[in-house]
Order: C-alpha cells, then sequence, then structure tokens
C-alpha cells in the first residue's frame, strides 16, 4: 500500500516523554553512528510493539528508503539497484553494528546521478517538443522498470518533462484565448502585466512552455542543492524507523518542536496546512477563519503546483520541492499577496490569489448554534478538537467548553444535539474523558494498553449528567484518535447515533516524543534531535481497537473522499488491529426507538438525490486521481481535460442544495458580534454552510425520530456568560 496522507495533526496526545532511558551510556564520536544506536536503543525498549530487525524487516527499509530517494525513478539505472541489492538483507545487521556503509554508498551515487541528470534535462529542454505525436505517458512509477542506459535515462527525462510542459504549454493558450475574448481578436491580453500583445504563434507558446519548465526544475536542483548530508541521513533514518509503525518518526534539530506545518508561520500566512505525498505538496487543512477560509476557494485535497509573489512575473513551481521549502514561498507578511496554481481533486487547473493575513487561531475551540425544526428547537457544536493547556488543565479545555456551550443551549430549550467531529484530528485523553462524561452517569469510557502491563480503563467519575437528552456525533474519514474514542464510548453505551463515512481515520495508537539529547552525556555532537514513537493502543470499552477499523458510523453517508482511501489502512506499516477484554459497563436504556430510527434514517439516506449525487462525484474524482496514462499528444490531451471539466459540471448543483433552515448564534455571542465583526463575519460563514449542510441535516432528522422514556430537561439554574 501507498504510504499516503502523512498528517501530523491526527495525534491523540503528543507528550515529551520523561522515559528512563538513562540507565546505559551512548557515546560515539561519530554523531550519526551515535544517533542509530540512540534510536535502536529507544525503539527496542519503548516501543509499543518493537519489531524484529531481521532480514524481512531490511529488504522493507530498503525498499521504502529507494522509492524516498528516486520516486519517479529518473536518477539511478538498474545497475545502481543491482549494486545496492546486495545490502538488502544486511541493512539490520548493519544497524546493530551501527554501519553506515549502505548509506554512504547511496548517498554517494544519489549525488553522482543527480548531479549527471542536470545535464540531461537541459539538453532535452533545448529542443521544441511536438505536441502532434501520438504517444502515451505512464505516472505507474511503482510499476515502471529502472533504465539500464543513458539513452533509455535521457528517454525517461524526455517523457517527464514533456508531460510537464504539455501541462504549461496548455496553460499559456488557454490564458491567451481568455485575452482574446475580452480583446481585438489580433491582440491578446497579458494578464500579468495588464499590457496588450501580439497573438502568440503555437511554436512560440511551446517555447515559453519549455521554459518555465526549465526554470521549475533550476529552481528545485537549486534547493536540494542547498540539502547537506545530514538532511539525507534523516531520510534513512526515517526509513528506518517509520517501519515500526506510520506514527514513529524521527525529527531532525530544527524540526523536532514542529508536529504540523503550520503555513500561518508566526500567524501570518495564508492559514492552511499541507502534507508532501510523492512529488506532489496538498493541502490537508484549512484554517477556520484564516485568509484562505475568508477567500474561500481552497480545497482540501489541492496540489499547489506553482506560487507567485505579488512583486514577481514568474511563478516557481513547488513540484518535487520539499515541503518546508515549499511553505517559504507561500507564507508571508501580512497584507502581502501570494497566487498559487493549484490541480484542483477533479483535475482541473486554477490560479486564486489570497491576501495573506494573521491567522486566528480562536477557531480551535468549541462553537454551538440553534436551529428549529418541526417548531422543535435544537442545539449544534462543533469541536474541531480536544484541546486543553498542557500547563493548566483548570483552564480553558474542550471538555469545559462544551459543557459551558450545552448549558447555553439548554437555556434556549434545546431538545436535541448534534456534536459534530468531522475533520477532528483529536488532542488531550482527559478531555476525552471528562467530555464523554457530560452525557453519561458514570463509568469507563477507554481502555489503554502498554505492552507488558495491566490495561488501564479510564473512567468517568462523575456522577452527573449535563445532557440528558437526544444525541447524535458527525463523523467523518478524518475524525480520529480522541474523536474516535469518544464516538466509540457513545456508541457502546448506545447514548448516540454515530452518522457519517463507513469509518473513521482508525488511529489507536498514542505517541511519546523523546529529546534524544537527554540520553546523551556530555554531549559533543551537537543537537540530536527528537524521536516521536507509539506507546501505547487504546481500545473501545467493549474490548475492540480503533485501530485500523476506526469507529463504524450507524448511518453511512457518503461523501467526496469516500473512495479516495483516506486513513490508518492506507500506511505501509500500520499495527495491527486487535480485541482485549470488554470493560464493565451498562448500556443507556433512555431511547426506547434507537434502532427504528437508524432504519428510518438509512431508508431516507438510500433515497436522497443530493447523497446519490456526492456518491456519483466521489467514484469520479477518484477514477480522476487513479488515472495514470495520459496523452502527449495536444489534440488528445485537451480533449480530456474539456471532457473532465463538462463533467465538473453536472455536480456545481451539489453546492447550490439548500435545507431551508436557519442557524442562530446563542445571545452571548450576538453580543460578542455587535463589537467583534470578524466573529460576526466567522459565524455567518459557518451558519450559511450548516444551512447547506446534508449531514447536519439528516442529524436534525434523526434527532426529531428518537424518542426517550422521559421528557427531555431543558430547564436550568441561571448562568452569567
Amino acid at each position: 500500500m501507498k504510504r499516503n496522507y502523512k498528517i501530523l495533526l491526527l495525534v491523540l496526545l503528543l507528550a515529551f516523554a520523561s522515559c528512563s532511558f538513562t540507565s546505559k551510556t551512548f557515546e560515539d564520536p561519530n554523531k550519526d553512528k551515535l544517533l542509530i544506536q540512540l534510536i535502536s536503543y529507544v525503539l527496542n525498549e519503548g516501543h509499543f510493539s518493537p519489531v524484529d530487525v531481521d532480514d524481512d524487516f531490511s529488504g522493507l527499509v530498503f525498499d521504502d528508503y529507494i522509492k524516498q530517494l528516486d520516486p519517479l525513478k529518473r536518477y539511478f539505472y538498474e545497475s545502481d539497484i543491482e549494486e545496492f541489492s546486495a545490502y538488502r538483507n544486511s541493512i539490520d545487521d548493519q544497524i546493530k553494528e551501527y554501519d553506515l556503509t549502505f548509506f554512504n554508498l547511496t548517498h554517494e551515487r544519489l549525488l553522482k546521478r543527480m548531479e549527471e541528470s542536470k545535464e540531461i534535462y537541459k539538453e532535452v529542454l533545448s529542443k521544441p517538443f511536438d505536441f502532434n505525436v501520438d504517444e502515451d505517458f505512464s505516472t505507474d512509477y511503482d510499476s515502471m522498470p529502472y533504465v539500464t542506459s543513458k539513452k533509455e535515462m535521457k528517454e525517461r527525462w524526455r517523457q517527464q518533462l514533456k508531460f510537464s510542459t504539455i501541462a504549461n504549454y496548455d496553460d499559456l493558450l488557454v490564458q491567451q484565448e481568455r485575452g482574446a475574448k475580452n480583446k481585438d481578436p489580433e491582440m491578446a491580453f497579458d494578464e500579468n502585466s495588464g499590457a496588450a500583445n501580439t497573438v502568440k504563434t503555437e511554436k512560440q507558446l511551446e517555447e515559453e512552455a519549455r521554459e518555465a519548465t526549465l526554470n521549475s526544475l533550476n529552481e528545485l536542483y537549486a534547493f536540494i542543492g542547498e540539502r547537506q548530508r545530514k538532511d539525507w541521513f534523516s531520510v534513512y533514518i526515517n526509513a528506518i524507523v517509520e517501519e515500526y509503525d506510520p506514527h514513529t518518526f524521527y525529527f531532525a534539530p530544527e524540526d523536532k518542536d514542529r508536529f504540523d506545518v503550520d503555513m500561518s508561520g508566526n500567524f501570518e500566512g495564508i492559514g492552511a496546512r499541507l502534507q508532501k505525498k510523492m512529488d506532489a505538496i496538498l493541502v490537508n487543512e484549512i484554517i477556520s477563519g484564516g485568509p484562505a477560509w475568508r477567500q474561500n476557494e481552497l480545497q482540501v485535497g489541492d496540489q499547489i503546483m506553482k506560487v507567485k509573489q505579488e512583486d514577481e512575473e514568474e511563478a516557481v513551481s513547488v513540484v518535487g520541492m520539499r515541503l518546508d521549502d515549499a511553505i517559504k514561498f507561500i507564507k508571508g507578511p501580512k497584507g502581502t499577496d501570494v497566487t498559487l496554481t493549484l490541480k484542483k481533486v477533479d483535475g482541473t487547473i486554477e490560479d486564486i490569489t489570497i491576501t495573506r493575513d494573521i491567522v486566528e487561531l480562536e477557531e480551535t475551540y468549541a462553537k454551538s448554534s440553534t436551529v428549529i425544526k418541526d417548531n422543535k428547537t435544537f442545539g449544534v457544536i462543533n469541536l474541531p478538537k480536544f484541546y486543553v493547556d498542557f500547563d493548566d488543565y483548570n483552564k480553558r479545555n474542550a471538555a469545559s467548553d462544551v459543557k459551558q456551550e450545552i448549558i447555553r443551549l439548554k437555556q434556549q430549550g434545546m431538545e436535541g444535539l448534534v456534536l459534530d467531529l468531522r475533520d477532528n484530528g483529536g488532542g488531550s485523553l482527559q478531555t476525552v474523558v471528562d467530555m464523554a462524561g457530560l452525557f453519561i452517569k458514570d463509568g469507563p469510557i477507554v481502555q489503554v494498553k502498554t505492552t507488558g502491563e495491566p490495561k488501564e480503563v479510564l473512567k468517568d467519575r462523575d456522577m452527573s449528567i449535563v445532557w440528558d437528552g437526544p444525541l447524535v456525533i458527525l463523523v467523518n474519514e478524518l475524525s480520529a484518535s480522541a474523536s474516535e474514542i469518544l464516538a466509540a464510548a457513545m456508541q457502546d453505551y448506545k447514548r448516540a447515533i454515530v452518522i457519517g463515512s463507513k469509518q473513521t481515520y482508525g488511529k489507536g495508537t498514542v505517541q511519546n516524543v523523546l529529546d534524544l539529547n537527554r540520553m546523551v552525556r556530555n554531549n559533543s555532537n551537537g543537537d540530536m534531535g527528537a524521536l516521536k514513537f507509539t506507546t501505547q493502543k487504546f481500545y473501545r470499552i467493549n474490548g475492540g481497537s480503533t485501530q485500523l477499523e476506526g469507529v463504524k458510523s450507524d448511518i453511512v453517508v457518503p461523501d467526496r473522499y469516500k473512495y479516495i482511501g483516506i486513513g490508518e489502512r492506507t500506511y505501509d506499516s500500520p499495527l495491527e488491529w486487535d480485541k482485549i477484554d470488554a470493560a464493565d459497563y451498562d448500556l443507556w436504556e433512555n431511547y426506547y426507538d434507537y434502532e427504528t430510527t437508524i432504519s428510518k434514517s438509512r431508508e431516507r439516506m438510500a433515497n436522497s438525490d443530493q447523497l446519490k449525487l456526492i456518491d456519483e462525484n466521489a467514484k469520479w474524482i477518484n477514477t480522476i486521481r487513479e488515472t495514470e496514462n495520459f496523452s502527449l499528444n495536444y489534440k488528445k490531451y485537451k480533449e480530456r481535460l474539456n471532457t473532465n471539466e463538462e463533467e465538473a459540471k453536472r455536480f456545481e448543483k451539489i453546492a447550490d442544495y439548500k435545507t431551508n433552515l436557519t442557524f442562530n448564534s446563542l445571545p452571548y455571542e450576538i453580543k460578542l458580534m455587535e463589537q467583534d465583526s470578524v466573529l460576526k463575519q466567522k459565524r455567518e460563514r459557518w451558519h450559511q454552510n450548516l444551512s447547506k449542510d446534508v449531514y447536519i441535516e439528516e442529524a436534525l432528522n434523526v434527532l426529531n425520530d428518537l424518542k426517550m422514556t422521559y421528557g427531555v430537561k431543558t430547564k436550568v439554574a441561571a448562568v452569567k456568560d
């Protein structure tokens, strides 16, 4: 399986490890050997499920490492791979002996081959491409053999560069045609300079397209040239440690305090997070309230291909660039503009301009709204993450905030509650336990297992119930860790009905972060970095793990990512699903039509034209993303683009869906909005999205159907806001 979607946000709790690994002395004048020694010891002694470092392990490291060095198979020859293969089954022995022979060989060879490739791509791009020739190009790099000669290597580069250039050629042609529609038929409008230019010939456009490809590669190689030996050694180390599990990772010194990629940088930027997949930079999250969120065109799943500053004429390609390097181009001072060239999830290419600003992280906090349906008042609480102040738990945290919002909603006469955990990647374990306790009298919430130790059952011991009425929890494929614990507990108690994707993300593990410098006395080697490694697994109260399988929704609804494949199961080396003994708990028995309500909802979902269209769109998006063969004949290339664009229009009406429901802020927030126009804008956008949300609509239908054995208690004592 491909190592996709390495989403660093999906963590349960990353606490700096206080583990004591200091009983052993670590000394070696060679920093690289010392690093291998440290990491090997920590993983063997502290990882939840240590692996056998044997020949099989060696082979997996070999394959993963070579793939990371040359994912497009345009550097190494078959003869190189044959030479490297002599070490395929001995990397394990080298790890144990702190031997760097294999790394040194591959590192030196890579640098040599990359230097040779500079001459190849420059030579290829010095000659015109003929876009009238019928030839195809495959992006199935995994199945592609390594080349056996310089002639084959040059041909591989030619095809890859022609594929890049044909996209540039199409961009230039479309831009010229767009300008011609607005100006004199004999003139084309240059959108960059605002000037009218003579219409360029196909030959001139092809030459410009090749030049753009050349500039992109020159930029890429300039960044690659700045990489030091230690950067490549980190790649090797991570090829080793990631075979333990996908969330075990070595952070080089300059990266050890950064566990996700926040493009807001010093709170100034566009307000988005990225991830790297092969040679592509993908948008992983849009930060609510940030510039990209306000601009409302950038979407999760978009690939950023080029970046252009407001004072520059030419965009810089970030394809193949390191994530950190790409971020340097995208982030920037408040008030400046950045133009991103995007490849959308449906394959279309689009330019958008975003004005950078301060990113306000308050939108990570819980927020609530009321809505009236069938003369009943319902509440919606959106929780982006399970946040906490690690220095003082009694300060603001997700559990206490949700409790406060429930009390406020009850003051408005709430008769049912939707807790929206979609895209919630996790957070603090303690807040999950406390939050679950808001909905039940008392009892176990989650079980935690550490290797070689008895399981620990974390319980809610507070006998009070803050909300005892109908409860629906919304999830999707990106609901992970802490979100899965809460959804699983409420599902096992039959306290809530879970609506959403077929299953949640499936991350049932806990990681610690160890500063490796703590393990070295009188260290003269400089900063050793840090190691994040898996130390525990958590289990549902019914005994089953959420690892791999996640939480399966009671009511499954399709979304646009349904067929793409997101989650723990898409990684190369996830820990397995398993089961332990169930905890002792009593089912919630205050619904008398629980199964009937689920059955009615499933029937509605099966007959929903909106959801049928969303499902068709999801299938189509997956088909586009899995396409691996492309024509390098421009006529055929353009025909496919036009077909995709026409097909995309069929799904535009998905965004036109309206529920005819009106969502309102609570009184305390309305007062705040009178003084805060930004908050008002955020809430208006949220309410507008809720009113078009078919999943929220169905959640409210389910709440309306759920029947209690007693009346819902909505009256509360007066609370000051």
